[in-house]
C-alpha cells in the first residue's frame, strides 16, 4: 500500500493555538473559492473566506470546525491559517448564532441608508456557518 504524506497544519487565532499537528489533507474556503490542499501542494498565499474548515489526519478521521476570515499561506510542507475566531462544533452558542443571523436578516431588509450591507452579509455567512456546522453536531 503507498504511503500516505502528510504536512503540519496550525491554525491561530487571536486567542489560542487553534490546531496544531500532522495531516493528510485540509479543505476550506478561500475569497476565490473552496480549496482542498494535500502535501505537496504549491506554495500560495490567500485570504481565507468565512467557512467549514475540513481538516482529515491519519486513518482518515476527519474534524470539522468554523473559521472565520483571515490568511493562510501554504509552504512545501506546512499549512498555517490566521484566523480572526475558530470553533470546533461543540463550542458554537446556537442561541447566539441565531440572534447574530436574524440580526443580519433584518439589517439587510432595512431601507437604512446607514446600514453597512457588506458588514451585514459578512455578519449573517459566519452566523449561517456557524448555524451549519451546529446542525452536523446534533
Amino acid at each position: 500500500m503507498a504511503e500516505l504524506k502528510q504536512f503540519r497544519l496550525e491554525v491561530i487565532s487571536p486567542e489560542r493555538i487553534f490546531y496544531t499537528g500532522d495531516v493528510e489533507m485540509v479543505e476550506l474556503s478561500t475569497t476565490e473559492g473552496d480549496i482542498g490542499i494535500l502535501a505537496g501542494h504549491i506554495p500560495l498565499t490567500t485570504i481565507v473566506a468565512p467557512g467549514v474548515l475540513t481538516i482529515s489526519g491519519p486513518d482518515n478521521k476527519k474534524k470539522e470546525a468554523a473559521v472565520l476570515e483571515g490568511f493562510m499561506e501554504i509552504t512545501g510542507d506546512k499549512v498555517t491559517i490566521l484566523a480572526q475566531s475558530c470553533e470546533w462544533p461543540d463550542e458554537i452558542d446556537v442561541e447566539r448564532a441565531i440572534e447574530a443571523r436574524e440580526r443580519a436578516e433584518r439589517r439587510l431588509k432595512s431601507s437604512d441608508a446607514n446600514i453597512n450591507l457588506a458588514r451585514a452579509e459578512l455578519a449573517l455567512k459566519k452566523s449561517l456557518v456557524r448555524l451549519e456546522l451546529a446542525d452536523k453536531k446534533s
